[in-house]
């Protein structure tokens, strides 16, 4: 039988330019996103308050990360000076920057970048 699992979800945004190299289309020109990003962490336990994580220090810490992607043209940021700024690298990025700032036992899940209402990625190590 599989152990009981919490997870817990925030959301928040930013907004930054890009543009994909050797895209073959519309994608390789200059242009930006407000992009909404997911947060999900885990647990299988609860602290003693009974909750997983508080969500507003979840949300503080997502907003940290975000911050250093806000308003910016991601193709100048070093963590894409060698790889595009796709929405699947962004998502690695920020789970990459953001899993760090975890403390046990909660672990940070996934994360998922939205560019528009209808497209998104989903990034789970």
């Amino acid at each position: 039988m599989l152990a009981p699992m919490f997870k817990a979800k925030v959301i928040d945004t930013f907004s930054a330019a890009h543009r994909l190299y050797e895209y073959q289309g519309d994608c390789e020109r200059l242009h930006g996103h407000n992009y909404r990003i997911e947060a999900v962490v885990r647990s299988e336990d609860l602290d003693p308050m009974g909750i997983v994580m508080d969500f507003r220090e979840l949300k503080g810490l997502l907003k940290g990360v975000l911050s250093e992607l806000d308003h910016q043209y991601l193709n100048d940021l070093a963590p894409f000076k060698t790889e595009n700024p796709s929405a699947e690298n962004i998502a690695r990025h920020i789970f990459t920057r953001l899993s760090p700032l975890m403390r046990e036992p909660v672990t940070l899940s996934e994360i998922t970048v939205w560019e528009n209402d209808t497209s998104c990625i989903t990034f789970t190590p």
